[in-house]
């Protein structure tokens, strides 16, 4: 049989045409019937409480409460690489949320990424992650939700290119990067470390940041924790990467998960300062969990990063300013002078406030990581505690100093506090953080 050029393209055509249908056909997921809310007094109380515990262990409120809207009502923007995808409604509205679902619709989009309706989730809902949930908890998860205010409130459409508007799409994404099942302890570890990994590697999703993405937005598993970014953060390396100065101990970090704070490292900033929020709602015995699990991830220091760590806290020992070092010795245009009028009455040596630590100092990770971000984030929009809380804060500097003041204050911060390489472009950075700011 003679193989035209037609003929050729002909036969080449149908296998296209077979491989597409095949995948279409693979891909599509049926639809689960749409079933009513179960009443609260289908849940007890104890099952409630536990999936209150759960929701904030996974930062549920984060991502699907909007700034001043409703709590679960959904339209929080998640910016990526790609687009911006809104966080879904998840109170029971029949309508707008998810009053129709019924727990194994539930369950298979927190294992799956399935929505009740058969469509594909986007992966900004980590459920590469939630995969690893338990059955039991993904049930007190369920319980805790439908037991919330229904809130009619619909999320806007994600804002992302062709073909990524298609969720089918998100089929081959799925195929490559989604290993579904449930989490399973390592025989060889403690009982204390497999907990903690259940909790980062499930409902935290601990990796979603700390971790580098690939070109398809996936977690890159052979640098598993070694650093990442989340709405225009820095998220530190926790392995042998960390920037950290000091070494990080067990204790420091269970005490820094449940309350935002600890002395030899600082104050929680950022996307973090809402995690730490969370998890001091959990247990100690979570936290201590956690803390053997991620500190597993850092090697023990050898004697020179102990002892760099000794002098960068001699350095920085707590003793108040005096005024002849609080003064300034040179006009507002050199960083030490910027530094010494706008931080120092906190910052210089650990300030005359001993409940502050110098965050700018030698032991801080902000200071050594390997661009200024963090830093600048923080000198824009200070800390600020939730409303009506009690915390440690620090004010915002926006429109109190100029970029290019910033700027200084970063290089004199970053030279005079740590033995780190110059950050560069941090004038670009600055105007990047800006104008995110602005949307």
């Amino acid at each position: 049989m003679l193989f035209t050029p037609v003929r050729l393209f002909g036969l080449a055509l149908l296998v296209v045409l077979l491989g597409a249908g095949g995948f279409f056909a693979w891909a599509s997921q049926p639809a689960i019937d749409a079933a009513p809310p179960p009443p609260p007094s289908a849940f007890s109380k104890a099952t409630v409480a536990k999936g209150a515990l759960i929701a904030s262990t996974g930062y549920c409120a984060e991502c699907h409460t909007a700034p001043g809207g409703a709590p679960f009502a959904g339209g929080y923007p998640v910016a990526t690489p790609f687009g911006t995808i809104y966080g879904s409604n998840i109170t029971p509205d029949m309508q707008t949320g998810i009053g129709s679902w019924s727990e194994a619709a539930f369950r298979r989009a927190m294992h799956r990424g399935i929505a009740r309706n058969g469509e594909h989730l986007y992966p900004a809902f980590p459920y590469n992650h939630f995969t690893l949930v338990s059955d039991d908890d993904v049930a007190a998860l369920y319980a805790y939700l439908m037991t919330r205010a229904p809130a009619n409130h619909r999320v806007p459409a994600p804002q992302l290119p062709f073909p990524l508007n298609i969720r089918l799409v998100l089929a081959g994404w799925n195929l490559l990067f989604l290993h579904e099942g449930r989490f399973q302890p390592e025989p060889k570890q403690s009982a204390a470390w497999n907990r903690g990994a259940y909790i980062a590697e499930g409902l935290g999703h601990c990796a979603a940041c700390h971790t580098p993405h690939n070109a398809f937005g996936a977690e890159i598993a052979s640098a598993q924790y070694a650093g990442g970014h989340s709405d225009g953060w820095l998220a530190p390396a926790l392995n042998h990467g960390s920037p950290a100065p000091a070494p990080w101990t067990e204790d420091e970090l269970a005490t820094y998960f449940g309350n935002g704070f600890v002395q030899n490292h600082g104050l929680a900033a950022g996307p973090m300062q809402n995690v730490t929020e969370n998890l001091q709602r959990l247990p100690r015995s979570d936290l201590d969990a956690l803390a053997t699990y991620i500190g597993s991830f850092e090697p023990p220091p050898s004697p020179g990063k102990t002892a760099e760590a000794v002098a960068a806290a001699d350095r920085v020992a707590y003793r108040p300013a005096t005024a002849q070092q609080m003064s300034l010795q040179g006009p507002a245009t050199s960083g030490e002078a910027i530094y010494a009028g706008a931080c120092a009455s906190c910052h210089f040596l650990g300030g005359n406030q001993p409940f502050y630590r110098p965050v700018t100092s030698g032991l801080s990770s902000v200071t050594h990581a390997p661009d200024p971000d963090n830093f600048i984030q923080i000198v824009l929009h200070g800390v600020q505690p939730p409303p009506g809380a009690e915390e440690r804060w620090m004010p915002p500097f926006a429109g109190v100093l100029t970029p290019s003041q910033i700027v200084l204050l970063a290089q004199y911060v970053r030279h005079h506090f740590t033995d780190e390489p110059a950050w560069t472009k941090v004038g670009d950075a600055v105007a990047r953080i800006e104008k995110e700011a602005q949307r």
